[in-house]
């Protein structure tokens, strides 16, 4: 059977003065966070370091200063402690699948986490049905459209049973029945799940809104009020002219 999620209220993630450069180039800084609700949204414009964010708390990359813990372990130090703590969905499936085969692109990550043959096997077999979907499973991804390769990804997460999920615009590039689709079922997950999204309708019904502003933390709180700011920031910007602030 697939593995259960644990409950992300056991779980914890801390950000402490965190930040990320390159080339000199500061991406991130003194991003100070702990990120205990089940649902989080980090919105901002192109640019502002959302992804960076999301793969510094993933492990993909190591924060330049400051620290980040998950559970209390270095996620770029510690990726096997990772695999069941940590999903990551990306925007591409493309950049995600590396099997020819559906049955094997859901089972490579059990075989991480210790699992033989047989056993990632029985497990992939069932979650498949549990979603539908066992005449998948020996179907070449590249049979698959985007949307259905955007889902396989997410079973991919899913099996591995991780107590918080990172989506990085999971929405971009679907039409809206796939939209729809994928909302719903990220709605009935149990894990925690931290959105990256530069739409605010994604995360209106979230526990909490955290604003990237030039790398930054701009506002942290409650959904409604953050989104409200944000979205009138954006407004004032367009009128003005949003590129003219950019760095060229």
């Amino acid at each position: 059977m697939p593995k259960p999620p644990a409950s992300h209220k056991n779980s914890s993630l801390k950000l402490m003065d965190a930040g990320y450069a390159i080339a000199g180039r500061s991406i991130l800084s003194g991003l100070t966070l702990q990120l205990d609700e089940q649902r989080i949204g980090i919105i901002g414009r192109n640019g502002s370091g959302k992804s960076t964010f999301l793969r510094l708390v993933a492990g993909l990359i190591a924060p330049t200063t400051g620290t980040v813990e998950v559970d209390g372990h270095a996620p770029t130090t510690d990726r096997k402690a990772m695999l069941s703590r940590i999903g990551i969905l990306f925007q591409n499936p493309d950049h995600q699948i590396i099997f020819p085969t559906v049955a094997e692109e859901l089972a490579f990550g059990l075989r991480q986490q210790g699992l033989d043959k047989a056993a990632a096997a029985q497990a992939v077999s069932a979650l498949l049905a549990q979603h539908g979907r066992s005449h998948w499973a020996a179907r070449a991804v590249t049979a698959l459209s985007q949307g259905q390769r955007h889902f396989l990804c997410l079973l991919a997460v899913l099996v591995m049973g991780p107590r918080t999920i990172l989506l990085d615009e999971p929405f971009a590039g679907l039409d809206l029945p796939t939209q729809n689709r994928l909302t719903r079922a990220l709605a009935a997950l149990p894990q925690r799940l931290i959105l990256i999204t530069h739409d605010p309708k994604a995360v209106a019904d979230y526990d909490r809104v955290i604003w990237l502003e030039g790398g930054q933390v701009r506002a942290d709180g409650t959904a409604g009020p953050i989104i409200a700011a944000f979205t009138a920031e954006m407004a004032r910007l367009g009128e003005a002219d949003a590129d003219t602030d950019l760095t060229l």
